[in-house]
């Protein structure tokens, strides 16, 4: 009778090691995404890398400051492995409060150290700068000309027709928060954002929308991303003018991360490694996607605008993640809710 017990337990471990190594290999068959970036990019990628690696992609299209939410409310019980795509301040904040885990991608070597962080949470993957997106036929019916500054976005003549992203839903929105306190200071920064909000006849959830309505001409003008402006223009929403503020302008990191105990790490280990090299980061541009690209070897779209070639704010990505839900409690009980 133990001599059978023994062996029924031994097959049973047997057994057990077997469906793990099952359980395992299945996992490094799939991978749970969630993709800030727009759709049409994030299902490039996805395709591409389906077709390279044999990995099922699952993914969710979400704004930046909804992944943060997902990952805020997943702590415990995570549903994805992937955050693709997102203004980088986004990406601090999760960092901060221990959402993401750390990993050195080989390919890291390819991004320059300004692109990513030094514990390996997250890595570049474009970058892009902020900008004032107008409808020329707009600016023209109400006699104005192009807008060069953020103080031009004041004049009466743009009550109600400025259009830019929620902040608290959108990476681009708090982006544009953080340019204007580290372009004036908090203090002045906020007496401008509460000037600014008094303009605002729209505020969008995702940061891309608030172009597509200037596009249309639902409203005069947006703040948001130049590449996304590009984009409409491309599309044949061809009124759309971009500009930028010459005070200085602030930009945004795209990044990518791995989701700390999400439930696919090998697989997601081999998402970073591939949208790190030049062949991935190359596809945007396949989708009208017109993002600086972080690879030193991939070559950016001719449509790109090279911060070198712009008045850029000494933007502090560290800094706007760090104070990111402090910045937004701010501008809540001083700009939305007055």
């Amino acid at each position: 009778m133990g001599r059978q017990l023994i062996i029924i337990c031994l097959i049973s471990s047997i057994l057990l090691v077997a469906l793990m190594g099952c359980a395992s290999e299945e996992e490094a068959k799939q991978l749970h995404i969630y993709a800030g970036l727009y759709e049409d990019h994030a299902i490039k990628a996805i395709e591409a890398f389906e077709k390279e690696t044999g990995i099922k992609v699952k993914y969710t299209r979400l704004s930046a400051g909804e992944i943060l939410q997902r990952l805020q409310d997943e702590k415990d019980h995570p549903r994805a492995s992937i955050w693709f795509g997102g203004p980088v301040d986004t990406f601090i904040q999760a960092k901060q409060e221990g959402l993401l885990t750390p990993y050195i991608s080989p390919n890291r070597q390819y991004i320059d150290a300004i692109f990513k962080d030094d514990e390996g949470y997250w890595t570049g993957i474009y970058a892009g700068p902020i900008a004032i997106v107008s409808n020329r036929l707009w600016l023209q019916q109400n006699g104005l000309t192009v807008p060069k500054s953020w103080e031009e976005l004041l004049q009466s003549k743009y009550r109600w027709m400025i259009a830019m992203p929620n902040p608290n839903t959108s990476g681009t929105g708090y982006t544009i928060l953080a340019t204007i306190i580290q372009l004036y200071g908090e203090d002045e920064g906020f007496e401008y954002l509460q000037q600014l909000h008094q303009q605002i006849g729209w505020y969008t959830t995702s940061g891309s929308t608030s172009g597509r309505l200037v596009g249309t001409g639902d409203m005069g003008v947006a703040i948001l991303f130049a590449q996304d402006a590009v984009k409409f223009f491309k599309e044949g929403y061809n009124q759309i003018v971009i500009s930028f503020p010459m005070e200085g302008t602030g930009y945004e990191i795209g990044a990518v991360a791995i989701i700390k105990d999400g439930p696919e790490i090998e697989a997601a280990q081999k998402f970073v490694d591939w949208v790190l090299t030049k062949q991935a980061q190359e596809l945007g541009k396949q989708v009208g996607n017109y993002h600086l690209l972080t690879n030193r070897e991939a070559i950016s779209p001719m449509e790109a605008f090279p911060l070198s070639e712009l008045n850029i704010v000494d933007y502090d990505h560290e800094w706007a993640g760090i104070n990111r839900q402090r910045i937004l409690e701010h501008w809540k009980r001083q700009v939305e809710i007055k």
